[in-house]
């Protein structure tokens, strides 16, 4: 969801072993280069992220979104939830609650984590919990990464308990500083690094 120019698939692509079922754009620009860059025909495509039926999407492993950020960004308006963009979480959450995927994988900038004195991101992170994802959270830097680009981003990992056991994925593997890890796991809280 929110595919941008395909900065997941990419990666995803790269790691091997994916299959994309659809993606979602609103941007016709981003959109024209995501068909440029991937092979796209017999995959899903919506427009609107709120157009999306999930009754009619397939089942799937792994739901990515990064959703739009310009709510919650320190050079952005803030309004948060208040903005239509700000809202647009709850259409990921929405999708992910009706089929249920054993991973998320979500990004957004770290103005995120403080937005509302931390309440937005709470709301984030009770949503998901409450959906029954046990989640981790991290600031990355892509160039610490091989990006050539400096560019923070919050990634929040989750995966459903009732479908797979053992820890959310660690982010303390990772080749550069770790600014923040935050682990929710039933309703707990621990801050790591």
């Amino acid at each position: 969801m929110f595919a941008g120019i395909g900065g997941f698939r990419s990666g995803l692509e790269t790691a091997g072993g994916f299959e994309c079922v659809g993606y979602c754009e609103i941007n016709r620009h981003a959109k024209q280069a995501y068909e440029a860059l991937y092979q796209t025909e017999g995959e899903l495509y919506y427009e609107d992220a709120t157009a999306i039926n999930p009754e009619q999407l397939p089942d799937f492993d792994l739901l990515l979104a990064g959703f739009p950020c310009q709510s919650f960004s320190q050079s952005g308006s803030r309004k948060g939830f208040e903005d239509t963009r700000g809202k647009m979480f709850f259409e990921v959450a929405r999708i992910a609650a009706v089929k249920r995927p054993c991973f998320l994988l979500i990004e957004n900038v770290p103005g995120l984590l403080n937005h509302d004195k931390g309440k937005t991101f709470e709301v984030i992170l009770s949503t998901l919990d409450n959906m029954g994802y046990s989640l981790s959270w991290q600031v990355l830097n892509s160039k610490n990464f091989g990006v050539p680009q400096s560019r923070n981003r919050v990634y929040i990992v989750g995966f459903l308990r009732e479908k797979c056991g053992g820890e959310v994925l660690s982010f303390t593997q990772t080749s550069g500083n770790a600014l923040r890890q935050r682990k929710l796991q039933s309703g707990k809280a621990d801050l790591f690094g």
